[in-house]
């Protein structure tokens, strides 16, 4: 699916507008258009897969009345993990299958045992990973008794399918949107002005400075890399962890904009990660809605901090590992999230000799100083989950110096030119911790910052369609 600035505006106007006419009085009838809309969006991609979205939502709306319904332990457990094995069968065979058997063959060659394996082309379906942790967290609380099973089924298929936030987040809970879903919505002032600047910000993030970060990030990492030296290295993993956040939280602002501006509130999915001061610190900023999904559904089941120092340590690795692993089909992303693991390790480790408060960042002087340190070990991780092979890897790591090479010179002043605006609203947000910071400005501020932004897309905004890189996940 490739992102395209125009059909997309187009399409959501539409939709809009029939979403206002119906009005709130007539909710249901707004949730049906909404969820026809859904079908439309994801369909439009390959329609196809739509036949696994519903397959989800029938599945699990199933399972969960009767989830509900029954009271025998047994039976209650049996109806769970028969909708974890659908999902997670489901997720595993489209998006890991060709993974583990490449794996294995590599495995078996390195043996001695070549193996002539033969796999099928499977296409990904875009957003699989989100919408399969999405609706399994509803059987999952239900199982808890931690919400009640809903009746109704138009409501929860368009939980699973709303189309701001189903190809890529963020991670909704159904104890939080299904409760907005099966009530009137009001579009008020407030949120329709919220919802336009996360609207603005958002694309201007994605076609502004994540599109022209890329620019610099992809012929570096996809050219002749051997070659790069000096600070190339630098400059390209730079490029890269500007291109992913931006895009990323780009998308995650679009997606809570279109939301707002029809009633709903999506999760926080970003809080300045960049300004996080330790490893615990960035995943509490950092893809909030799948850091608290693994918390909740993955990490404390295994146990969390309740099983003696090691088991912690161990869960934390484990669970940072399978969290790699769901960003992507490859070791790249295994050895990200193993890597965070270890980072999570030894601050806990740090901490806990020096009995310092779980959440607290290493001990070192200065909120500054401990965000500026952070950023080398964090952009050790971007250059493993960006680099194709550890060949690769290597050469950036030991290649790296503090030649300004002409490349190098290049790419850093074309960063600078389209990144100081990211920079400067995320200090505003940041020093007066409010996210949304610009909307307090004075009415003329406010006009002025959003055609300044407008401006910025029609002329600098890259003009060829890039997809959005967590599309692929």
């Amino acid at each position: 699916m490739q992102f395209n600035s125009t059909i997309f505006p187009l399409f959501f106007a539409a939709v809009y507008a029939v979403y206002l006419l119906l009005g709130p009085r007539r909710f249901r009838a707004q949730n049906a258009w909404l969820l026809a809309a859904s079908y439309v969006f994801y369909g439009y991609w390959d329609p196809r897969f739509l036949a696994l979205l519903a397959l989800s939502t029938a599945v699990d709306f199933v399972i969960g009345r009767r989830l509900e319904a029954a009271e025998d332990e047994r039976v209650r457990k049996r109806l769970v993990t028969l909708s974890v094995l659908v999902n997670l069968g489901v997720l595993g065979f489209f998006k890991y299958f060709g993974f583990f058997v490449d794996s294995t063959a590599a495995l078996l060659d390195t043996m001695g045992l070549p193996a002539n394996v033969k796999t099928l082309e499977i296409l990904l379906p875009v957003g699989i990973s989100f919408y399969t942790f999405q609706t399994l967290s509803y059987t999952i609380d239900v199982y808890r008794r931690a919400m009640p099973a809903t009746r109704d089924l138009l409501g929860f298929a368009l939980f699973v399918s709303f189309f701001p936030q189903l190809v890529a987040g963020p991670i909704e809970r159904a104890s939080r949107l299904l409760p907005q879903i099966e009530a009137p919505r009001s579009v008020t002032a407030t949120k329709v002005q919220a919802g336009l600047w996360l609207l603005v910000w958002g694309y201007f993030k994605k076609t502004v400075i994540a599109d022209q970060a890329a620019t610099v990030a992809n012929p570096m990492f996809g050219g002749d890399w051997s070659t790069l030296s000096g600070l190339e290295p630098f400059t390209a993993v730079l490029a890269f962890t500007i291109h992913i956040y931006c895009d990323f939280s780009g998308y995650s602002d679009i997606a809570r904009g279109l939301a707002k501006l029809m009633g709903f509130d999506f999760l926080l999915n970003f809080r300045l990660p960049y300004l996080a001061t330790g490893p615990s610190d960035f995943w509490l900023r950092w893809h909030v809605s799948l850091s608290t999904w693994l918390r909740d559904y993955l990490y404390i089941p295994l146990g969390g901090n309740r099983g003696g120092t090691l088991l912690t340590y161990r869960n934390m690795f484990l669970v940072m590992a399978l969290g790699g692993l769901w960003h992507g089909a490859a070791w790249p992303y295994v050895l990200w999230g193993s890597y965070h693991g270890v980072l999570l390790v030894l601050e806990r480790l740090w901490l806990d000799a020096r009995g310092l408060p779980t959440r607290r960042a290493f001990s070192l002087p200065g909120e500054w100083m401990r965000i500026v340190l952070f950023w080398i070990p964090m952009l050790i991780g971007m250059a493993i989950v960006r680099c194709s092979s550890v060949d690769q890897f290597w050469h950036l790591i030991t290649h790296q110096s503090f030649e300004l090479t002409p490349l190098a010179a290049d790419g850093l002043r074309h960063l600078a030119l389209f990144t100081w605006p990211l920079v400067i609203v995320q200090l505003l947000q940041h020093t007066t911790r409010d996210l949304l910071a610009p909307l307090r400005l004075p009415l003329p501020g406010r006009i002025a910052l959003v055609a300044a932004l407008a401006l910025g897309m029609m002329v600098f905004g890259v003009r060829s369609p890039v997809e959005f890189f967590y599309f692929q996940f």
